[in-house]
């Protein structure tokens, strides 16, 4: 090898050492930016705060005890003990909207081209959301290992929250809370939207329940081994499975929750109740008509059973793009079942282009006012028809 072919062979070696570095960084610094450009994304607000509504709306709204049955925020990488401009969700926010209680979802499984219509389970995208956003391995392949790892993500901003995050999980905790309320402070509980975690085992329920675990759906986006979903690809009823998994969250005092639950899943699980039954987040038919949402037989079955319907705020779920749409929803809501059947559900953080966010309430309070209702009825809407069903439920 002559010494010229030597310094040629060396020189690329060197070229080559440089363009690995270089990519190499790139991939680092995609690795750890695409977390954040994905909700950035998916979780967006047509309107920025800050949110001014009128003097009446704003006075009522400061003496309203507040509650959302749905949010999915433990899913995304953020800090939910610091304000952000991302996403919808944290304590500072939900303080600022005067919200008291709130329910946090988590998300196990999504399907490939997820949709309202149908959907098959054959490809599951969390698998890559957890390798993207440094999830433990164990969450790769098992959703109950990601609804774990949700769940001590909330633990977690409980524990370094200097009290302003609360969590939930049984009526005496509920009880205590709201005795004891500060100004800014925020009681979250937990709940797992879709009955993926369970893997399609029962025993599973008494460790997602010791987790913390409180409520949790039969169906999200498909059917699972407990019953339909409205879009999934059978859109079936309640298995047999599925009733064993009735009874046993009744004993255990969890709460159903059957946002996405198929016609026949929702009407078997409505006939067979012993206890009030959730909507977490949904729509009416009446004002915005897909599948997503809830026919007005749908309604009266879920308050027979003495329970609630949270109205949810994006497109999906009222048509519109403001709080007045949510509001129309909600009139409809209350005269089909009665007010004391009637929360809000907003699926904030759920991929999900909303009208405002947490710290935006008080504009539900005003277009509830500009709706006809009066205080006590906004009241109850707002916040206590749901504490009532979580006294009813919750194991003492």
């Amino acid at each position: 090898m002559h010494a010229d072919n030597a310094d040629d062979i060396l020189q690329a070696m060197k070229r080559l050492r440089w363009v690995a570095l270089v990519v190499l960084a790139v991939l680092v610094v995609a690795w750890f930016a695409l977390p954040g450009i994905v909700e950035r994304r998916n979780n967006n607000v047509l309107k920025l705060p800050p949110y001014a509504a009128s003097p009446p709306a704003e006075t009522l709204h400061r003496k309203l005890l507040v509650a959302d049955l749905h949010a999915d925020s433990l899913f995304w990488g953020r800090n939910l003990l610091r304000r952000s401009s991302t996403g919808h969700v944290d304590v500072p926010r939900l303080a600022e909207g005067n919200v008291a209680i709130q329910a946090f979802t988590v998300v196990t499984t999504a399907p490939r081209h997820l949709n309202i219509v149908r959907n098959s389970d054959s490809s599951d995208l969390v698998r890559y959301w957890a390798m993207a956003d440094g999830w433990p391995p164990s969450t790769w392949n098992s959703p109950k290992q990601r609804a774990l790892y949700q769940a001590q993500r909330l633990h977690k901003f409980a524990a370094e929250s200097e009290g302003a995050l609360v969590i939930i999980k049984s009526r005496s905790d509920l009880r205590q809370y709201l005795l004891t309320r500060t100004a800014g402070h925020v009681a979250g509980f937990l709940g797992a939207e879709g009955s993926q975690p369970l893997e399609g085992k029962l025993e599973n329920l008494d460790e997602l329940y010791a987790a913390g675990f409180r409520m949790m759906s039969p169906t999200h986006f498909t059917d699972t081994a407990i019953g339909g979903s409205a879009s999934g690809m059978s859109q079936g009823r309640l298995t047999e499975l599925g009733g064993q998994w009735v009874r046993a969250m009744e004993a255990k005092s969890m709460l159903i929750d059957l946002a996405h639950a198929s016609p026949g899943t929702l009407r078997d699980v409505t006939a067979m109740a012993t206890k009030p039954v959730v909507v977490s987040h949904t729509g009416v038919k009446a004002t915005c008509d897909n599948n997503r949402n809830l026919s007005d037989d749908e309604l009266r079955a879920v308050a027979r059973t003495g329970g609630v319907i949270g109205i949810g705020y994006w497109t999906t779920a009222t048509c519109g793009r403001d709080a007045q749409a949510v509001a129309r929803a909600i009139r409809h809501a209350v005269d089909v079942v009665g007010v004391q059947h009637v929360a809000l559900g907003s699926d904030f953080d759920g991929g999900t282009l909303e009208p405002f966010d947490a710290s935006g309430l008080v504009l539900i309070t005003d277009a509830l006012l500009k709706e006809g209702f009066s205080e006590p009825e906004i009241r109850a809407i707002m916040g206590e028809n749901v504490v009532r069903v979580l006294l009813q439920t919750l194991p003492e």
